[in-house]
């Protein structure tokens, strides 16, 4: 309560879930967030797309924080973020035995230079610091870069998305080649913080396997409500 006080007296935040002055994701509503990850199709499905895995819908206090986090410099939500990463993450691979190699999708050129950090990237170093700690073997792989320009996708259809962002994404250096030859025994997963269409992650799908790599599944934070039921949910953390 004192430290809440504190804070708000200090930054003037409230919680993104309930509104209350002090923390920015009060205990209450960070009890609240969902803790199981769902397959979490988009519809209609890019063809060949593996299976995407979500924590959330985007919306509400999720919504808040994954905005916050990328738009605002709100790095108070990057531990929240990743833990919901991970859930995702340990739902897209098939067994936790073999190393797990989570590729960040790529921020648009320019994006990351006006931030001033990559928030993507943040949230899956995050993720694999914690799937470290439960014994995991783990590595974060920025292996993609945008490798043109992409309009705004926002009030894009599906079909004008993907055709947008196709070959948008490569894996162009000898340095990143070799990087990907290194983990094609392991399990590797692309990461976004938020799936609508599905085209960001069938164009990184494919700049993947265009150097060999074949992904086993994606993991997002949220999805947006515009897809099908889940169809499964799994919790691997306490």
């Amino acid at each position: 309560m004192v430290r809440d006080a504190v804070l708000d007296l200090v930054t003037g935040s409230t919680c993104v879930g309930c509104g209350r002055p002090g923390r920015m994701l009060c205990p209450p509503c960070r009890g609240l967030l969902p803790a199981r990850a769902r397959i979490s199709w988009p519809q209609p499905t890019p063809p060949g797309l593996v299976t995407p895995w979500a924590v959330a819908d985007y919306d509400g206090a999720v919504r808040e924080m994954v905005v916050g986090h990328k738009d605002r410099g709100q790095f108070g939500f990057r531990r929240v973020l990743g833990d919901l990463l991970v859930e995702s993450v340990l739902c897209a691979v098939p067994n936790h035995e073999q190393p797990l190699v989570l590729v960040p999708v790529p921020s648009r050129p320019g994006s990351a230079r006006r931030r001033g950090y990559d928030p993507m990237g943040a949230l899956v170093r995050v993720a694999v610091s914690r799937l470290r700690r439960h014994g995991l073997t783990a590595s974060a792989a920025p292996m993609l870069v945008s490798s043109r320009a992409v309009v705004d996708q926002a009030g894009l259809s599906a079909q004008q998305r993907s055709a947008n962002l196709a070959g948008s994404m490569a894996c162009p250096s000898a340095r990143l080649a070799r990087l990907a030859g290194r983990h094609t025994r392991a399990h590797v997963v692309i990461c976004d913080d938020v799936l609508t269409t599905g085209a960001t992650a069938a164009e990184a799908q494919r700049a993947l396997a265009a150097v060999g790599l074949s992904p086993v599944g994606i993991a997002v934070i949220a999805a947006t409500r515009r897809r099908f039921p889940a169809q499964s949910t799994r919790s691997l953390l306490s």
